[in-house]
């Protein structure tokens, strides 16, 4: 478990003669403090993590790292005008000032995993990052003592604070990587360090911020091109996805292919849909080849399976314990299937959309029986691809859906889309506000119906579920 003196001796190279209190846990919000824990003073757009450092104290942190002086009366070791000089003295609990307290998380991070003699799998791609990782995670804990990270810890916050955690039992690490824009994740990747590198696909997302496909590519591209060189070093690359395919070109890494041709190291066909019972197909890798069952929902979700078996494979693991962990409870993620009014099934896949995957789901939609409800809201950050790519979504419920109800202002689009190419008027009800959709929802729903509810994460369709679940 990390300490206070590995926390300093990370901050500035010293390592203090005392200072060896064991650290709980790291948190950025005062909230989750227990007694023990590190605090995190970090400035948000809606909040100052300052201005709860009393509170995180009075709740039993052993140390604050802030980087601008606040109220509490507690001793502060300045590390940000003292430089290489430590106080002599010091009494817990204890305030750390830096000059910058997310730089002093990462650096504080990026020391701790130096620490460690640990195999790091890194996740990246436009999406089924978290699906991925979260399954990946299953797979290696049937050998392996695994850290993950949690929700979607993915960022230049998430990342480090799940490295916090990282203990001398683990042996694997599993850490999603998002980005915001080109120069990101090779900075994540200096901090964690890591020896597997999995790419999922490449797609129009955050195209608002990044502003191009090329652009992402190169984005992504910098975690293939951060690792080590082979045979240490692995890049599983996804063979379908051309863009992905080329990022072989960036690595010293040892390559290694999965998808859907014969192409790839580690291949599947004749996938079948289950519907809400999973799927099943048939698994090639080398002269082995085998029929594998999993309870992930949709035929996209072999892509996940592959990703999260290779990556198994290459640690060594044997394929009943990679079979054993993609059949584990954590399998599914994402998309879930819950009970809805009088039984009617709803998927909810709430979490965030994205042409893609909103089309993946809708895939799994026509696979089901019953009459099938479509409700769609918001995809956000597409940028110049915002109107094509609703558009595209729109044509496809056409195909699926006999209801479709859109929530918010691109959602529209998606109905105009469909209203446009044939949809029945009747078929079709284009709202604004959540609130519009579930008083819809509750006059229709019976219980032969099968409901999708899906949208990005910022229009909270997730109210739209519990709506519907606590009916």
């Amino acid at each position: 478990m990390i300490t206070l003196a590995d926390v300093i001796e990370g901050l500035t190279g010293i390592r203090p003669e005392r200072l060896d209190e064991p650290i709980s846990k790291t948190v950025i919000d005062s909230r989750q403090v227990e007694p023990g824990a590190l605090f995190i003073a970090l400035k948000g757009e809606r909040s100052d993590g300052h201005d709860y450092v009393a509170d995180a104290l009075a709740r039993g942190a052993v140390a604050a790292i802030v980087e601008r002086p606040v109220k509490v009366s507690r001793l502060t070791m300045d590390l940000a005008d003292s430089g290489r000089t430590l106080p002599v003295a010091w009494s817990l609990p204890l305030v750390i000032k830096t000059d910058n307290s997310l730089d002093a998380l990462r650096r504080a991070a990026a020391f701790w995993r130096r620490q460690h003699d640990v195999r790091v799998v890194g996740i990246t791609g436009s999406v089924g990052k978290t699906t991925t990782k979260e399954l990946t995670a299953a797979v290696l804990s049937r050998r392996y003592k695994t850290l993950k990270s949690e929700a979607s810890y993915n960022n230049e916050i998430g990342l480090p604070l799940t490295l916090m955690h990282l203990t001398d039992e683990h042996e694997r690490v599993v850490l999603e990587m998002g980005m915001y824009d080109v120069g990101e994740i090779a900075g994540l990747a200096r901090i964690a360090q890591p020896q597997v590198g999995v790419v999922t696909v490449v797609g129009p997302v955050h195209l608002e911020r990044v502003r191009s496909i090329e652009r992402i590519v190169q984005a992504k591209t910098e975690l293939v091109a951060a690792l080590p060189p082979a045979p240490d070093g692995v890049a599983i690359l996804n063979y379908d996805d051309e863009w992905v395919r080329g990022m072989a070109q960036a690595t010293q890494a040892r390559v290694f292919y999965y998808g859907l041709s014969p192409e790839a190291d580690l291949w599947a066909e004749d996938i079948e849909s289950l519907g809400l019972d999973g799927i099943r197909f048939r698994l090639h890798c080398g002269d082995e080849e085998m029929f594998v069952r999993i309870p992930l929902l949709g035929r996209h979700s072999v892509h996940t399976a592959l990703r999260a078996a290779a990556v198994g494979l290459i640690e060594g693991l044997t394929w009943q314990e990679v079979i054993e962990g993609l059949r584990g409870p954590s399998a599914q993620l994402r998309l879930v299937a819950v009970p809805g009014p009088d039984g009617a099934t709803i998927l909810d896949d709430t979490y965030n959309a994205s042409p893609a995957s909103t089309i993946a789901a809708l895939n799994l939609l026509e696979e089901l029986g019953r009459r099938k409800i479509a409700v769609l809201g918001d995809m956000l950050e597409l940028g110049d691809y915002e109107q094509e790519g609703h558009e595209k979504v729109g044509m496809r419920v056409l195909e699926v859906a006999d209801v479709l109800i859109t929530v918010g202002a691109l959602g529209r689009i998606i109905g105009e889309t469909a209203l446009r190419w044939g949809m029945p008027e009747e078929q079709v009800h284009i709202v604004d506000e959540n609130a519009e959709a579930i008083a819809l929802l509750e006059g229709m729903v019976t219980g032969d119906d099968v409901i999708l509810v899906k949208g990005s994460r910022a229009v909270k369709m997730e109210e739209i579920v519990s709506a519907l679940v606590r009916r």
